[in-house]
């Protein structure tokens, strides 16, 4: 098993009791923002209650249940024992967990109607990952990631600063991607279709009485050239073809 593998094992055992607090997921605007998130990967991915969704890198199980909500079959698949644990712990809905490795499921080829992640790119070679994706992927399925914006300022110091990034609790090898990036790395994986664009100005800290304005500023925001660019979050979908 690689060194970043292995990390990330031990980055999931360190932080399993309070994985959403550290991934900015438990605060009253992160909720906010999870669920957001949550509806723009059920839209890119075209997620349906018809339809078979693997979640990579579920974590705690936050967007699986909410896929599940949606009425989705959901498989959730992550590296970490510990995160998995606390993820059977905090779910009631009929999800499916597993214990494996993202650039090498225990799947069979055109398993899956839609291929979905949260956070869970940066974490991997993609390459890797894409080509695994693509391979479990029926004809006509959609892939949708939301990822970590590099061009956002606290972003690209976070990502790139070891003290601080350690001190933020990231784990040691994570990344972040620019637009282009993600793109090239879905089209050059097979993927049509492919759409990148960033969101997401809405910060974990804020106040939850400036929730509301703040997020309002932030659809703004989001609308202006230039300024979106720097927004804290990349949506990537993609389809593969018929």
């Amino acid at each position: 098993m690689s060194d970043r593998k292995e990390h990330e094992k031990q980055h999931g055992a360190a932080i399993a009791h309070n994985a959403a607090d550290i991934w900015g997921w438990g605060s009253p605007s992160g909720q906010v923002r999870a669920k957001r998130r949550s509806q723009l990967l059920i839209q890119y991915g075209r997620i349906t209650k018809d339809s078979s969704v693997l979640d990579i890198g579920c974590g705690t199980g936050i967007f699986s249940r909410y896929f599940a909500e949606a009425g989705a079959k959901v498989t959730a698949i992550d590296i970490s024992t510990d995160l998995l644990e606390q993820a059977k712990r905090e779910t009631t809905q009929p999800i499916t967990y597993i214990l494996g490795d993202a650039e090498n499921f225990p799947f069979d080829d055109r398993t899956f109607d839609v291929v979905v992640g949260s956070s869970v790119l940066h974490h991997l070679n993609p390459e890797i990952a894409l080509k695994e994706i693509f391979r479990v992927l029926k004809p006509g399925g959609f892939v949708a990631f939301a990822e970590p914006n590099m061009m956002n300022p606290q972003i690209a110091i976070q990502k790139n600063i070891p003290f601080i990034k350690k001190m933020l609790g990231d784990s040691p090898d994570e990344r972040a991607f620019v637009k282009g990036q993600a793109k090239r790395l879905l089209t050059n994986a097979g993927f049509t279709n492919v759409l990148v664009f960033p969101y997401d100005f809405l910060h974990p800290l804020v106040p939850k009485i400036f929730i509301k304005p703040i997020s309002s500023l932030s659809r703004l925001l989001e609308k202006i050239p230039l300024i979106k660019e720097i927004a804290g979050s990349l949506v990537m979908a993609g389809r593969k073809p018929l």
